[in-house]
């Protein structure tokens, strides 16, 4: 076993049909490329389209909240702010089955299939203006995902508030999808985190059913919460909302401390959580990130 970029073990390469494939190659680096900016004053957001639409950096009043692209932080999986679509966390084994037919993704950490193809594949920018830009892709239809499709981006600044809004839409084929948002955090002073349930993790690190109540951190795992979470940092305060009323909290790095909202907990499509999307039809989602004084 060893590490990923995110501290959490891994196991070695392995042979998938009759051929080498690296399990982890949801580490591969991926560069920011071009940046395209947004903000107002006091609030700077630097998007990377090129590098799977993310959010590449934030900065608030001259604090920067995000792990940044680096020597150190350079896995696609390890920096910035990344969307999950059109499955968010992990998918086990990468395997499900779909309208009665079984389906096996590529593995690309450890045993499963992580985070969704958005994250590695560059967005087009469809309308950037000094607060807002729209970015939209369009899914593949091969051994990546199987079932096509469209996702979009929109990210508005307005004073301190960062929104962030998500979709995806079927294309000519019904579809299970899950969506999500991957935000690196610097290492915040304290995080006010308080959720209702958590979906218990088996002996793979897979969200299970039923949920539990939850327990106390550190955490690498997936909760039912519909409060805000605040993280404070370096004098100032982050309130994140959404409406995925599922949260994966993973604070157990030094450096940093991920708060995901999603539609649905990792491998909904096997837990019977995802969304069924008929052909042209749409799931959405929101996050809102908004910075006070502490």
């Amino acid at each position: 076993m060893r590490t990923d970029a995110s501290g959490r073990s891994i196991p070695m390469a392995a042979e998938r049909d009759g051929s080498v494939m690296s399990f982890d190659s949801a580490q591969a680096a991926l560069a920011p490329g071009e940046l395209v900016h947004i903000g107002s004053d006091g609030l700077s957001v630097a998007i990377a389209p090129s590098a799977g639409g993310r959010v590449a950096q934030i900065h608030c009043d001259g604090v920067e909240w995000l792990v940044g692209h680096d020597a150190d932080h350079r896995a696609m999986i390890a920096w910035g702010s990344y969307p999950m679509v059109p499955w968010a966390g992990r998918i086990r084994h990468g395997k499900f089955v779909f309208d009665g037919d079984a389906h096996a993704l590529p593995v690309n950490l450890g045993a499963h299939a992580i985070h969704g193809v958005g994250l590695a594949m560059p967005w087009q920018v469809d309308a950037h203006g000094p607060h807002e830009v729209e970015l939209s892709l369009e899914l593949p239809v091969d051994t990546r995902w199987p079932f096509g499709g469209r996702a979009h981006q929109r990210f508005h600044v307005s004073g301190h508030v960062l929104r962030m809004e998500m979709s995806v839409t079927a294309g000519e084929h019904a579809m299970p999808a899950t969506l999500g948002w991957h935000p690196w955090f610097h290492k915040p002073d304290r995080l006010d985190f308080h959720p209702e349930a958590i979906y218990p993790r088996d002996a793979e690190g897979m969200a299970t059913l039923p949920t539990a109540a939850p327990p106390s951190g550190p955490w690498d795992d997936c909760f039912v919460n519909v409060k805000p979470v605040v993280l404070h940092r370096e004098g100032q305060r982050v309130r994140l909302t959404s409406d995925c009323h599922d949260w994966v909290v993973y604070d157990q790095p030094t450096h940093a401390t991920c708060v995901e909202p999603q539609t649905a907990p990792p491998d909904a499509v096997n837990l019977a959580r995802a969304r069924v999307l008929a052909p042209g039809e749409t799931l959405s989602a929101w996050f809102v990130l908004e910075w006070f004084d502490s």
